[in-house]
Parts: structure tokens; sequence; C-alpha cells
């Protein structure tokens, strides 16, 4: 009685695996389509683009993806200064199981994730030939092009990289009980949704930014377990993947001192394994969002003034170039 218990129980737990969103069987050429692409599994997902007025003052494309539970519209107002201001045209798509994109609330995978950039950047850079091309990721978008960065071909990098308050928060630098928790949760009740709620975690200090998503329909409020469970793998990947990046492209590090959704241990152990260009902009009275903070426009001007020349000097005059990024004892 008591193995068949056990059996019994073994069966409930095998069953209880985290959930990917279901795969297509279907095959296609991946298409750029009008507000939306198509990749090669026939998944059309939106894609928001943000565009200067006239075609000859593009000098710069920006393939930008969003946080965790967030969609393509988080980088409006920069999108839309840079279009205006700058001259370079951002798209972000909605990733999948986000936003627009089919099966919301699902995790994708990363592997699937990853496929997007790389159809996307080819699609882009077929409409924009000979234009440099940059990918711009925030929190988990940080992490998606980390981890395809580590994975891509010669042929498939981009002119340059852009992270903004990366998610490298992976296993090593989480505390134990974390770790088990996950583990046991993801593989027990993986259907289960939380939010964040009464963590007491603060994202930014643009308050009515912050109440815009809360009333967003297309915001997730309600996270799966076992969507916890695959951003976690994705950070995993994301914080291995700085000794990989030897031959990367140029990159740009932008993370405020005020972050607490990643923290700052994360950060400087991944900065600490970094290879390869990099420079590093620490902004002390920045927040997680900082894309989107009430003084985001400084983080904005550094971005655009970076593109236009990787060894000029930030406008904002926070770069760092040394390690610890953060003195001991401080927030």
């Amino acid at each position: 009685m008591r193995g068949l218990c056990g059996f019994m129980l073994l069966l409930c737990l095998a069953a209880c695996t985290p959930r990917l969103q279901p795969v297509s069987t279907d095959s296609t050429a991946p298409a750029l389509l009008e507000h939306v692409w198509r990749a090669n599994d026939g998944q059309k997902m939106p894609l928001r683009q943000w565009l200067p007025a006239a075609p000859r003052q593009t000098r710069a494309i920006v393939l930008a993806l969003h946080g965790f539970n967030d969609y393509g519209m988080a980088f409006a107002d920069p999108a839309g200064w840079w279009a205006e201001q700058e001259g370079i045209a951002t798209y972000a798509p909605d990733q999948r199981g986000f936003g627009q994109s089919p099966h919301p609330g699902l995790w994708a995978g990363s592997d699937r994730m990853r496929d997007d950039v790389l159809q996307l950047t080819a699609l882009l850079r077929g409409r924009h030939p000979g234009l440099p091309l940059y990918w711009l990721g925030e929190s988990m978008g940080g992490a998606v092009v980390l981890a395809t960065l580590a994975q891509a071909g010669a042929g498939q990098i981009p002119d340059g990289v852009i992270l903004a308050a990366p998610a490298v928060w992976g296993r090593a630098t989480m505390p134990f009980t974390y770790r088990v928790t996950l583990a046991i949760t993801s593989h027990t009740i993986p259907w289960m949704r939380f939010t964040g709620r009464g963590l007491g975690i603060q994202a930014s200090d643009n308050i009515p930014m912050l109440r815009r998503l809360g009333a967003d329909p297309l915001v997730i409020k309600e996270t799966r377990v076992d969507a916890i469970y695959g951003l976690v793998n994705l950070m995993d990947q994301a914080l291995n993947a700085g000794p990989r990046l030897s031959q990367a492209p140029p990159l740009l590090l932008l993370y405020g001192a005020r972050d607490e959704v990643i923290r700052k241990e994360p950060v400087e152990k991944f900065v600490a394994s970094l290879q390869g260009p990099r420079r590093i902009a620490v902004y002390d009275t920045g927040w997680h969002m900082l894309l989107r903070d009430l003084k985001a426009e400084r983080v904005w001007r550094d971005v655009a003034a970076w593109i236009a020349d990787h060894t000029a000097p930030l406008p904002s005059g926070r770069e760092t170039v040394t390690l610890p990024l953060f003195a001991k004892g401080k927030d």
C-alpha cells in the first residue's frame, strides 16, 4: 500500500511540471506585416513602431524588448523622443506570452524567445539595409538580449547592445529559501497565480505612470508560478552570459541606484564577468524603470549619444568605470 501511494504521488508530481505555450506545427517564412510580424512558426505578434517623420532622417534602428508582464508600449515615451529628436527608429514587439501576443500569461521558453529576436533582427535589417541596428533590453528584455547574444552566430549579432536594468538576478545570487520555494511550487502548483501586492517594492518614482500601468488591461497583474520559473531560468542564462561575450558588439549598461527589483549584487557580479567593450552608467536617483522615471530624459539622451558615438562622453556624466559600482554600506 505504501509503495502504491508513493507511485501515485510521483504521478501527481509528474503531472505538475511547469507548463510552456503549445508549440505550433506550422512552418512559414518570417515576415513584417502591418502592425504585426509573423514568426517562422506562423504566430503573429504585435510590432509597435516609432519612426522618424522622414525615412531619410533615420540613422539607426533599435529593436526594443520589454520587461516581464509588460508589453511593447513600454517604450512609447523614449522611442517617440528618439524618433523626433535623434532620427532613431524603434520597433518593439509584444514578446510571446505578453501584451496582445498569443497565450498571454504562459511562458514561451527562452529558446523560442531567442529565435524571435534573431528572426526580427534579420527582418529589420532587410527593411533598413545599411543602417546600424541595436538591441535594447529592459529588465526581462535585457535577459533575453543577453541569452540571445550568447548563442548568436557571427552574422546575427547587432551593431550594439543597450541594457536597461537587465534581469540578471539568477539563482547564484538568490537566497537559498527563494530557490527551494520556487523549485517546489513550480512543480506542485505551477498554475497558481500571484500578484506583487504586499511586497513593498517600488519600480519607479513616476507614480502617474505606475497608476496607468495598473489600469492597463494588457499589463499582466497576476503571474503564474511556472512563468516565474521560466523567468528565473532565463535570468540564470543572462547572469552566466558575461564571460561568453568576448566577441560581442559594444555594450551600454544602464542602472538606477534605487532599483528595488534587480538588486545591486547580481548587477555587480554580472558586470565583473563581462568581456568585450562595455560602458556603464549608474544614475543615483534612478529606479528600475529608468526609461520611464521622472528624470528619464537624461537616460534617453545618453542612449542617443552613445548610438551616435560609442566613445563620446555621456551627456548625463553618470558613467562609472570602476568596481564595485556602489560604495559598500550604501543603497
